[in-house]
Order: structure tokens, then C-alpha cells, then sequence
């Protein structure tokens, strides 16, 4: 640690006059690693050779977005940054800040660079919930050298920041602690005297240390928070501080993973969830479900994205998927929760396992881009309706071919398209399910139509334009 940082980043420190005043912080926060060697997971990033880790062994700061779900650490790493570099550091949250309080920090690492000619270390948590113009007025400063920015989220800085800020910061992704991490924290938060729980006699078997890690689905502060009150809640017996498992039933008690409603959480697991329906996956399928109710995800949420996946994914392969969607939608509404997730259950492994087409995605997406794209063609006369003497006068309906009279209720020849788009073709069936039939059939109508002696436009002008391949 350079010598010239007057105080230590680390306000929670234990030092002898001030222990009474640690021991009421929040454990999570006496235990937050001081120096690199202490900390606990991110190896891809913090491991010998990598990047971050030598910039911060070194005392090298940068400019940095820090992305990653809650209790990873990455406030520790950017008091590392600061504390390892003799940076002198600024803290900002998003949620609490705004302009005012943006310029007071800039002017305060302005005067301290005309004293002693250093950057500051401005970090910002939840950097993605300022706006853009809050965001701008950081970019001059980091420009000119006056700030180091390292900015902390939990979204995806591709969506939340501004490519501006973007451009001028290195982006790290941290990444969930696994279940071996979290009991290692466990561990260090018993063993450790000074900040911990090392003065005490704690009785953890290593079972309850796996439930409590699996809890905290990924979050260091979270395990340690529910460390703590397995504590509180746990009953002395002869000098020793048992934590059995009905104190851990008791802590765990209306505990819910990690499902930011709304965050990148939310949409990676329904995205999950899609593809696992359209991979023909029941099992993944039902897993990401149940992983999002878990969570607290509202199951109409689901329903909803349900009836899109049937139509999108499944289509005319199986018809029927779309009423199944429907239905369990239906079934949510009427019964509600725990009932309707069963239905909801039973549509997501059946859409999973009906066979799929996106042909009518496919078609859909087309259509529409032509006609984005294209003119306003007029409808052809012939299409038109003819409720009055005025517009009978003027042949709309003339030479209409109704289908029903036709051998086989088809007209065959006949062009539904205005004429510039007259051979178009948007749908094109696939082999899968029902579809297989629709497409031998669409096949039988079109060889009609090439046979027909009855050609609604002259063959002289046709446009064989096909949208997709078939």
C-alpha cells in the first residue's frame, strides 16, 4: 500500500481504539477482503497474468465498468484499485446522488490534483441508474485525467451506459460465487478473531455451511448475512454455539434466490426458458420455470410468453400448442398460485415436445417488411367489394371467381396479390407435424394454378418474386 494514503479505504477496519464501534457493523461488512490475496473468487479475472489482478498488484489504475449480480465484490475491488495505488477515492451511489452532488466530487479531485498532481479514484455504484446527462458529465474529467472512473452494475452496461463511457473504460464481468467460494467465506468468517467470528466457539457442521452457500444463490454478502443470524438464533450449550438444522431451517425460512425483476436475471432466465421450448427440451424447459417461479417471477409473466413461443416456435406444426398456451393462461387467471402453475407446467413440457416451425414467424416477418418497405400498392379491382351502383360501375368486383362454386372450393389461377407482387410467396411450410400435410397441399394448389387455363394476369408480365426459400 503506497505510503502517501492518509487513511485507510476500509472505514469498518478494526483498529484497538475503535473495536467496539466494528463490532456493530454488519458482519458482511467487517469481513470485506483488504488486501487481493484475500479475496474470494473472480480467478478469471484476479489470477496471476490476468489483467485486473496485475493492475491492481501493481498499483496501475484504469478506468473500468465492473459488471456483475449483487455480492460478488465488486465495491472491495474498487477500494483494492484505489488502496493499492495511493489513489485518493471518491464514493458515489447513483441510487442517492445526483448533479450536485456529481460536481461536488469533480471539484473536490480538481483541487486535490492542483495540490499534489493526482487523479482521484471516483467510483460509482449502480453507475446504470444515472442518466445520460449524468453520465456525460463525468467524461471531460476522465478526458483530462482528473478522474479514474470505475463504475459498479448490475445490467448490462451494453444497454444501461453510454457508449461514450463506455469507450473510455475497460468492462469486467464478475460472476456468481460458486457453492465451494460461499463455504469458503463461511470458513474465513469463522476462523478470522479480528473482524469475524474466530472469538467465538461456533458449531457449523459442514452440511448447514452447503444449505446456507446454497441459499445465497451466488451472493457473498448474502451468506454471510444469514451467517450472522444463525448466530443470533443459535443456543449455547456448555461454551459452544450450536448452528444445528433446525436454526438453519429457521434462518432459511422464506429465503428466495436471486430473480431481479426487471434486471438481466429476469430476462436471461425467460430467454433461457424460450430456448429451451424450442430446442425440444421438456427437462430444461420445466427447470428454467421453476427456477423463475422460485424466484418470484409472476407465472401470467410466463403464460404470456407461453402463447408467443406456441405461435412462434411451434406454429401450424401442432395448432394445437397455441390452445394449450391459451388455456393455461386461462387456468392461471381463474385458479391463481401454487394451482395454475401446474397448468403452466403441463403447456411448457408440451410446447417443449411438439414439433416446431417458424415458418409463420418467417412468413410474418416478411410480409411485413415489404410492405414497410414497399409502395401502397391499390387494391386490384377484382378484390374490391361492390356494395353500390358507383362501384359496380367501375368493375370493382368484376370477374370475382367465389371459391365455393369451383371444383374443390378452390380457383385455381386466381391472384390474391396486387399485380407487381403477383407470384410472391411468404409461407413456406416446413416438414414438421401438421405442416407437412399444409405443405403437399399448398404444392397440389400451386401445380392447380400453373395447369389453370384461367390466369388472372397475363403470364407475359409475371413476377416469380419469392420471399424466404422454400
Amino acid at each position: 500500500m503506497a505510503d502517501n494514503v492518509s487513511q485507510s479505504l476500509f472505514p469498518e477496519d478494526v483498529k484497538p481504539a475503535l473495536e467496539t464501534a466494528a463490532a456493530s457493523q454488519p458482519l458482511a461488512s467487517r469481513m470485506r477482503p483488504r488486501q487481493l490475496e484475500d479475496f474470494i473468487g473472480q480467478e478469471h479475472l484476479l489470477g496471476e497474468g490476468k489483467s485486473l489482478g496485475e493492475a491492481i498488484r501493481k498499483g496501475l489504475p484504469h478506468s473500468m465498468i465492473l459488471w456483475g449480480p449483487p455480492g460478488v465484490g465488486k465495491t472491495t475491488l474498487a477500494r483494492l484499485v484505489a488502496e493499492t495505488s495511493g489513489g485518493l477515492f471518491e464514493s458515489l451511489s447513483a441510487v442517492l446522488s445526483g448533479v450536485k452532488d456529481i460536481r461536488a466530487a469533480v471539484e473536490r479531485a480538481q483541487a486535490q490534483r492542483k495540490v499534489n498532481g493526482r487523479s482521484t479514484i471516483l467510483f460509482v455504484d449502480e453507475v446504470h441508474r444515472f442518466n445520460k446527462s449524468q453520465q456525460d458529465a463525468f467524461l471531460p474529467h476522465v478526458e483530462d485525467g482528473t478522474l479514474i472512473f470505475i463504475g459498479a452494475t448490475t445490467e448490462n452496461p451494453s444497454f444501461e451506459l453510454n457508449n461514450a463511457l463506455l469507450s473510455r473504460a475497460r468492462v469486467y464481468v464478475l460472476k456468481s460465487l460458486d457453492d465451494d467460494a460461499l463455504v469458503g467465506v463461511i470458513d474465513a468468517a469463522l476462523s478470522d478473531a479480528r473482524r469475524g467470528l474466530g472469538k467465538r466457539r461456533i458449531a457449523l457442521a459442514e452440511p448447514e455451511k452447503r444449505r446456507l452457500a446454497m441459499a445465497a444463490d451466488g451472493d457473498a454478502r448474502k451468506v454471510l448475512n444469514l451467517l450472522e443470524i444463525a448466530v443470533d438464533l443459535g443456543a449455547e450449550r456448555e461454551g459452544v454455539l450450536l448452528i444445528d438444522t433446525q436454526v438453519i431451517e429457521q434462518v432459511l425460512q422464506g429465503s428466495a434466490r436471486r430473480f431481479d425483476k426487471g434486471g438481466d436475471s429476469f430476462y436471461e432466465q425467460i430467454s433461457a426458458l424460450h430456448k429451451a421450448v424450442r430446442g425440444s427440451s421438456p427437462d430444461g424447459a420445466l427447470y428454467w420455470l421453476v427456477r423463475m417461479l422460485d424466484g418470484g417471477c409472476d407465472p401470467l409473466y410466463v403464460a404470456r410468453r407461453l402463447v408467443r413461443m406456441a405461435s412462434e416456435d411451434v406454429g401450424n406444426a401442432d395448432p394445437r400448442a397455441l390452445q394449450v398456451a391459451l388455456s393455461a393462461w386461462d387456468a392461471q387467471t381463474r385458479l391463481g398460485s401454487p394451482e395454475g402453475e401446474l397448468v403452466i407446467a403441463q403447456a411448457v413440457i408440451y410446447l417443449a415436445c411438439a414439433p416446431k416451425s417458424n415458418a409463420v414467424y418467417n412468413a410474418y416477418n416478411q410480409a411485413r417488411a415489404e410492405v414497410q418497405s414497399g409502395a401502397s400498392l391499390e387494391v386490384p379491382p377484382h378484390l374490391r367489394n361492390a356494395p353500390t351502383a358507383l362501384m359496380k360501375s367501375l368493375d370493382y368486383g368484376a370477374e370475382y371467381r367465389y371459391s365455393h362454386d369451383e371444383p374443390g372450393a378452390y380457383s385455381a389461377g386466381e391472384n390474391y396479390f396486387p399485380p407487381q407482387l403477383q407470384d410472391t410467396r411468404y409461407y413456406f411450410p416446413t416438414e414438421n407435424g401438421l405442416e407437412q400435410k399444409i405443405r403437399e397441399k399448398l404444392e397440389n394448389l400451386r401445380e392447380r394454378d400453373r395447369n389453370s387455363p384461367r390466369q388472372r394476369y397475363p403470364a407475359k408480365g409475371r413476377n416469380s418474386k419469392e420471399q424466404g426459400q422454400s
